[in-house]
């Protein structure tokens, strides 16, 4: 993954704990859709993408971290939402971001392409950013409370 130049979202809030309805979020989570985006991806896989894929180097790329079928960057989009770790920010029903985690603790970000549709393209989350730490608590701490 190339290294970013410093620069990152820093309006990303994730919605607080409290507010989270854990039944209506799983509600909305069956609902989701993956949609992808070939700046993503070196190899398409079965993601079905026009054009299959077109990387482009400031991007970080899915391949890095081996999402490489859409049906399971649907169910790491899904474990996201259902845990809570949504956006504060939403356009119709769906919340601008989604973060979600993978068994390796590999963090990955999900952005909303199509709200029509409910529809989420995603990437793996560096490191450096410095949202990183914060997701990662919140993902321990929601996964116990959505699973109870």
């Amino acid at each position: 993954m190339k290294k970013r130049d410093g620069k990152f979202n820093s309006k990303r809030k994730m919605l607080n704990l409290e507010e989270c309805n854990f039944q209506d979020l799983s509600n909305l989570a069956s609902q989701a859709q993956y949609g992808g985006n070939p700046e993503h991806k070196m190899n398409p896989g079965d993601f079905k993408l026009t054009p299959p894929s077109s990387p482009r180097q400031s991007k970080s790329l899915c391949d890095s971290v081996k999402v490489f079928t859409r049906k399971e960057a649907l169910a790491l989009l899904r474990k996201g939402i259902k845990n809570g770790l949504v956006s504060d920010r939403v356009v119709g029903q769906w919340p601008k971001n989604v973060w979600s985690v993978m068994d390796d603790e590999t963090l990955l970000e999900a952005q909303l392409e199509s709200c029509e549709k409910g529809a989420y393209h995603g990437y793996p989350l560096p490191k450096e950013d410095p949202f990183y730490e914060e997701v990662i608590k919140q993902w321990r701490i929601r996964s116990e409370r959505a699973n109870s």
